[in-house]
């Protein structure tokens, strides 16, 4: 008996012993939130062995994955971190971080629980002010995570943020094989890490460049600069830019960076889109406001191209925005505890115009009203971005845009609101549109203390006659921009010219458009009347309103 205990004990070694030990484990990890899996996901899989953990997901070994797309290699013998972003089929970018890792801090607990099979320990800390709770194996002698989080303490089995978040392990294998590497590392030299995420971050959208570092100025010697036209003595410049197909839910940003360049004053700017028509407002920049239709109210003024007619269709104003008091050129100017910034952007989303740029070769314009030889420093772009926007227009309709872009070249200022009739626009529609909405821009200049750029004025908005809709736009945060504005003037009562209220703009800000729900329209000929008690002139000055108008909706 004693012989066949000892027959059975050596055998059962022998075979142990004699087991190839594992070359690599292979781990499947998958995402819930708040307990659920999140659907649509790309399972992340890492394979560990003594030398090195790679770090990709299903849809990349199935050579499945849309661009851009990561994976990664820690190679534990050199400590370094391979990060790889296949940005196109021809181009990738790699950084080398050996920081990362080695810098994570961890507090270890007690606790343990079961992970297919496997007892894992908790490892915590805290990531912009997230509580991250890491569970690892140290089973096996090998070291892994689907992150970067975690990568020294074991194997990482699943990672847990704020405790309603997590990456779990839900497959693990033993490769008892010499397994064949599965990430390989591009030519060319590593960038540093900034460089890296700037690359990949920008990689994930469309960016059609509009202008670059154009002037926007006041002159008599008005220059062509490649294929970027400049119109109204300098004042407007224009671009034709070829937008590609964008399907329905993806977002549209346009965003823009303005320095002053010798001007010190607050300019209302404003970029649009020129739609074809049969007199166009292009024709106008090219050659005289005068070409364009007028509009007349009773007032016993003519007003050029500001509402939509047979022949013509206004300018679609995408983003309306307000320079700063010479921001970045009187930065000279010293005022205690004031750091002025040397720049300000603006960017604002507008899904919503969509249909006007999707798949079309459009002019894209952009004016900064000024009278000055120095003037300003302009540059801006359009991206658009993979999404599910649910404000999805299929209708896009211009009716009215108030704003005289053209004021250098003569086009004249909006005052047509100081008669009851205000602004009065007919229009027609083909089909019903459903739950349409007025994508409605206003704001108020001129009067100086006692104009409607300093005083509240209601709006009225009517549709067939019927009042839709009434609101004051106003702004009471200007002084939030102080910091954008060296040159704004500094009174006896300690506020400054940027810090006062105003008729829906700051000097050094977007103002954002309001939508105005006019419920279903029917086929058939439509009448929007805008109303606004606008001022009465004193002395030298005069008010004016800049309101622009499209209407939105679905068929």
């Amino acid at each position: 008996m004693r012989n066949l205990l000892l027959l059975l004990f050596f055998g059962v070694a022998t075979a142990t012993f004699a087991q190839k030990k594992p070359d690599a484990v292979k781990i499947t990890y998958e995402r819930t939130s708040n307990g659920k899996y999140v659907e649509g996901q790309d399972p992340t899989i890492i394979i560990a062995s003594a030398e090195k953990t790679e770090i990709v997901s299903a849809a990349i070994l199935a050579k499945k994955a849309p661009f851009p797309y990561e994976y990664s290699l820690l190679d534990r013998r050199s400590g370094h971190y391979n990060m790889v972003a296949q940005l196109s089929a021809g181009q990738a970018v790699i950084t080398i971080d050996s920081v990362e890792i080695s810098k994570q801090n961890f507090t270890l607990a007690s606790d343990t629980k079961k992970i297919l099979g496997y007892t894992c320990k908790r490892a915590s800390t805290v990531i912009n002010s997230n509580k991250i709770d890491v569970w690892y194996t140290d089973a096996l002698p090998f070291k892994g995570s689907p992150t970067t989080l975690g990568q020294n303490l074991g194997l990482v089995l699943q990672i847990e943020r704020n405790g309603n978040f997590a990456i779990t392990a839900t497959k693990f294998e033993i490769l008892k094989t010499k397994h064949s590497p599965i990430v390989h590392l591009p030519q060319g030299k590593p960038v540093d890490l900034l460089t890296y995420r700037d690359l990949l971050w920008k990689s994930r959208f469309i960016t059609l460049p509009i202008f670059a570092n154009e002037i926007i100025n006041y002159t008599d010697e008005v220059k062509k600069a490649g294929d970027v036209h400049r119109f109204a003595k300098g004042t407007v410049i224009a671009r034709k830019i070829k937008f590609p197909t964008i399907p329905p839910g993806h977002r549209i940003f346009v965003d823009a960076v303005h320095k002053s360049k010798g001007d010190a004053y607050d300019r209302t700017g404003s970029i649009f889109m020129i739609p074809d028509s049969e007199i166009s407002f292009l024709q106008a920049l090219q050659n005289s406001p005068a070409l364009l239709p007028l509009y007349e109210n009773g007032n016993g003024k003519k007003y050029q191209g500001v509402t939509r007619m047979a022949s013509y269709v206004p300018p679609v104003e995408l983003m309306r925005f307000f320079t700063p008091f010479g921001i970045s050129h009187y930065n000279t100017i010293k005022i205690k505890n004031r750091t002025w910034q040397d720049s300000i952007t603006y960017r604002q989303d507008i899904t919503e115009l969509a249909t006007q740029l999707s798949g079309k070769e459009v002019w894209i314009g952009a004016g900064i009203s000024n009278y000055d030889k120095g003037g300003h420093r302009f540059s801006a772009n359009i991206t658009i971005h993979e999404d599910r926007a649910k404000e999805v227009y299929d209708v896009c309709l211009p009716l009215f845009q108030t704003h005289n872009v053209m004021e250098a070249a003569g086009q004249e200022y909006p005052t047509m609101f100081d008669h009851q009739n205000g602004l009065l626009v007919e229009f027609e529609l083909e089909k019903e549109v459903k739950n349409a909405v007025l994508r409605y821009i206003g704001t108020g200049h001129g009067g100086w203390e006692n104009g409607d750029e300093f005083v509240q004025k209601s709006h009225t908005i009517l549709l067939n006659g019927k009042e839709v809709h009434t609101f004051i736009p106003w702004r009471v945060d200007c002084g939030s921009y102080r910091d954008y504005n060296p040159a704004s003037g500094n009174f006896p009562n300690g506020l400054s010219s940027s810090d006062y209220s105003r008729s829906n703009w700051c000097p050094g800000m977007v103002t954002n458009p309001h939508f105005i729900s006019l419920g279903n329209l029917p086929a058939g000929k439509h009448r929007i009347q805008i109303r606004i008690p606008q001022g009465a002139p004193e002395g030298g000055s005069f008010s004016a309103w800049a309101v622009s108008g499209v209407l939105l909706g679905t068929h």
